[in-house]
């Protein structure tokens, strides 16, 4: 039977599920500085599970591709999955920024794995990839959901279909992923991804400040790379931790109560946004590492209104994994085997992504940018997949 082991990266640890069938055998993390430090931990720990495939961490994602079809899988990581520069990273590294810690050590292991494994090693999109979701909303869009929410995503959509009963034609609903510094609500209309609000396009964040005011951005004139990781609630309040956020917004302490009321009104009005494509949902399934915090849930919850609320069981043998990690492991057996997973693969049209996540970028101040990302993905890989659609722009 297969074996895929999933990889998602985060700023405390590096998560690994392993998935035999179509049930989770083992869960593991890695320290995500002991990753950084030696990249050949992970590697070597992947060697002895006995795998036949692996399921790298993507960033923002890209078409479906193996490392057989990266040529330069360092130039691959650092430009199209994380969208930055060599400059970049060895800065953020050097000044001790943790977010870019976290894209080295991402960066680094895939070096590792794609000289080790090759063809075994498998990346995957971002939302903005897909083809179920129209031009039209990709507009001046580049994080409609990083790889790793797309991944929650399709796990959702799996548990929803089997749990409930239903087909996955029938599914519909608001996915919100409530992670350790973004959050994201992404639609899917009858079991497609049709609509995504990312974590640094959302109206606010948790270590991020999501989307900036324009006259913000442009009165700030200087931006550096790891300023994606500033600006949140828990960036603001110094207490990285939404249950501490919470509990002293509770007794009235402030800026807490204030800081909590911007976060849950923001995550609510991203719930909204995405309903706009995605009509007939009636459901709010919660992922990510907060999902599991019932009060702030409730919060939410009671703010959106008229959602019923939905928390996803996880694969069979789960018990602790994130969804994340589970989704990019049950991803990775339905893009490579005829298993319990390639009927929602082929339904979501994964395997049809295109692109990179900056092409629908049109504002004349980030051409070069735009340029730079589709230049890297075009040169570090040997087939690259265009999108035919970015003809009609």
């Amino acid at each position: 039977m297969i074996r895929v082991v999933g990889i998602d990266p985060g700023t405390a640890s590096f998560d690994l599920v392993l998935v035999e069938g179509d049930r989770v055998v083992l869960e593991e993390s890695i320290e995500t500085t002991k990753v950084a430090k030696d990249p050949s931990i992970l590697v070597d720990r992947l060697e002895s599970l006995d795998v036949d495939y692996v399921v790298a961490p993507s960033g923002y994602g890209s078409p479906v591709h193996t490392c057989n079809e990266v040529i330069d899988p360092w130039r691959f990581a650092i430009e199209v999955l994380l969208l930055s520069t060599n400059s970049d990273i060895e800065l953020g590294v050097r000044e001790g920024h943790v977010g870019i810690w976290v894209y080295k050590a991402l960066a680094d292991s895939i070096v590792h794995m794609c000289d080790r494994y090759r063809g075994r090693v498998l990346f995957i999109p971002g939302v903005i990839h897909l083809p179920t979701i129209p031009v039209h909303r990709k507009i001046n869009r580049v994080d409609m959901g990083t790889a790793d929410k797309l991944a929650s995503t399709f796990l959702a959509i799996y548990d929803y279909s089997h749990n409930m009963g239903v087909s996955y034609g029938d599914v519909s609903f608001i996915l919100l992923e409530i992670g350790a510094g973004y959050y994201a609500a992404i639609a899917v209309d009858r079991g497609r991804v049709v609509d995504g609000v990312g974590g640094t396009s959302a109206t606010g964040g948790l270590l991020t400040a999501g989307s900036l005011d324009l006259e913000l951005v442009a009165n700030a004139r200087s931006w550096r790379r790891w300023d994606v990781f500033r600006g949140g609630v828990l960036d603001i309040s110094k207490t990285l931790d939404l249950a501490e956020l919470l509990k002293r917004a509770q007794v009235g302490e402030e800026p807490y109560s204030t800081l909590l009321d911007n976060l849950v009104e923001s995550i609510a009005k991203d719930v909204q946004r995405a309903r706009v494509s995605a009509p007939s949902a009636r459901t709010l399934v919660v992922t990510g590492r907060y999902k599991r915090l019932g009060e702030f849930v409730e919060l939410v919850v009671e703010r959106v209104g008229d959602l019923d609320l939905y928390i996803p069981r996880g694969l069979p043998g789960a018990s602790r994994s994130k969804d994340a990690a589970q989704g990019y492991a049950a991803l990775g057996v339905g893009l490579t085997t005829e298993g319990a997973f390639r009927e929602l693969a082929l339904h979501m049209m994964i395997d049809r992504a295109c692109g990179t996540s900056v092409d629908y970028i049109v504002h004349p101040r980030a051409v070069e940018f735009k340029r730079r990302v589709q230049r890297a993905y075009q040169e570090s890989v040997k087939n690259p997949k265009l999108c035919k659609e970015l003809l009609t722009l």
